[in-house]
């Protein structure tokens, strides 16, 4: 019999959190007692994207070039999402190792799969780009075939993307009826109500257990399906995270300040028009890029502007790194010649006109009331907890890095994951 295995990577869930998870039926039911990472070391930046990448690679962002969640298009505020697959520069994931040792796999709302050649029924996070979009149009041009358009089509009424939690009850719905109808061997599921709802209302407060049962009742609703196809006895299930958050108090648009020191150039009516440098916010951390970057005479300019601009102790900036200087830090390269990291209570924006500070808005979250993007080692860190007939029991570690979450599920397989950076948790493993 193939061995069979679940992820619910619950978005921005904590070590901190997992004492009142504890007092919860399904928690306590499907996962006490099984192993447990207590405080998981994510990659830098702390970014949804780039970790949800490295949790089914096992490789470093340095590797696989997802840098943040967006795109990056000079002089554009509403930027798109890196939903494809083709976004990654690495292409052997967990969900290709299982394919080709006849595993079959699933995916809901799993970052970074649109189009993925190597999940037979997926769902990816998606959400609408053109007037025109439905629901049919969007997932199937982001690689949903016709049978799992069949369960998107079922459960969309009434679904609102990207407003929680009403956009992750219809995450579970579809994964339930996958598990229901396809049986998937791998299924990987990724709800985002609790990072929702820390970034609107802060880390820890009683909206935030809300969101803490709301995620113990999926994992039971999933496992009640798991049960019904018969495969309880035979299915591991594992309940993880990407990353931690911050409480910030402000937000600063850098690109005023290159705007004014002519990095920027801005017509007389506020809009874009060229640039020598610009920086992308990843919420409390930030990416400069340089339009030459062999240009000597600009890199110098900025650089001596940033480092400036952070002894001054006033423009949110803690530090500035190099690409070189990150990529030897934290394993983060790329095109971009700087990174720079908040001082903990300051999120960075993209804008490059007036004003300088901004507060709190809800609409992205990289500017709510608690955010993420910072070095790793800030904060309250992501879990791993896991629970099945593959897992040893009571077996807790301290730490492990995030590198090491798909290595232990393509153990666990028996199946082999090229060229990854971390290594299978052994002591979890039968």
């Amino acid at each position: 019999m193939k061995k069979k295995i679940i992820v619910i990577s619950a978005d921005a869930l904590v070590w901190e959190d997992i004492e009142y998870m504890k007092t919860l039926p399904n928690f306590r039911k499907f996962l006490m007692g099984g192993c447990m990472v207590k405080r998981v070391r994510s990659v830098y930046p702390t970014i949804t994207y780039p970790c949800h990448t490295t949790m089914i690679t096992g490789v470093y962002p340095k590797k696989h070039k997802i840098f943040g969640n967006y795109e990056f298009i000079p002089g554009r505020l509403n930027l798109p999402w890196k939903w494809y697959y083709k976004s990654t520069m690495h292409k052997y994931d967990i969900f290709r190792a299982a394919k080709e040792a006849g595993y079959t796999t699933a995916a809901v709302y799993w970052p970074v799969t649109g189009n993925h050649p190597y999940i037979d029924y997926l769902i990816d996070e998606y959400w609408f780009e053109y007037p025109d979009d439905t629901f049919y149009k969007a997932y199937k041009r982001t690689g949903s075939s016709e049978e799992v358009l069949e369960i998107i089509e079922k459960h969309r009424e009434g679904v609102v993307l990207r407003k929680h939690p009403g956009c992750d009850e219809f995450v579970i719905r579809c994964s339930c009826d996958i598990i229901r109808k396809f049986k998937p061997d791998l299924l990987m599921i990724h709800p985002a109500n609790i990072d929702a709802v820390r970034h609107e209302t802060g880390l820890f407060n009683e909206k935030v257990n809300e969101s803490l049962e709301d995620t113990d009742r999926w994992i039971g609703d999933i496992m009640k399906a798991v049960e019904e196809i018969g495969e309880l006895d035979n299915t591991n299930l594992v309940l993880t995270s990407d990353h931690g958050m911050l409480e910030i108090k402000r937000i600063i648009n850098i690109n005023v300040v290159f705007a004014e020191n002519g990095l920027i150039r801005v017509s007389d009516d506020g809009k874009f028009e060229d640039w020598d440098a610009y920086c992308l916010s990843g919420g409390l951390s930030a990416l400069v890029f340089l339009k030459d970057p062999e240009n000597k005479e600009i890199y110098n300019k900025t650089y001596k502007l940033l480092k400036r601009m952070a002894e001054d102790g006033i423009y949110g900036i803690s530090e500035v790194f190099t690409e070189e200087e990150i990529s030897e830090k934290e394993h983060f390269g790329g095109d971009f010649a700087f990174v720079l990291e908040s001082d903990g209570y300051t999120s960075f924006g993209d804008a490059w006109t007036r004003p300088l500070v901004k507060n709190f808005d809800l609409s992205d979250y990289r500017y709510g009331r608690a955010t993420h993007g910072h070095l790793p080692d800030k904060g309250p860190q992501p879990v791993f907890i896991a629970k099945g007939p593959d897992f040893c029991e009571g077996v807790v570690i301290e730490s492990r890095p995030l590198v090491d979450e798909a290595p232990t599920y393509a153990k666990l397989l028996g199946v082999e994951l090229k060229d990854a950076d971390g290594k299978a948790i052994d002591e979890f493993i039968k």
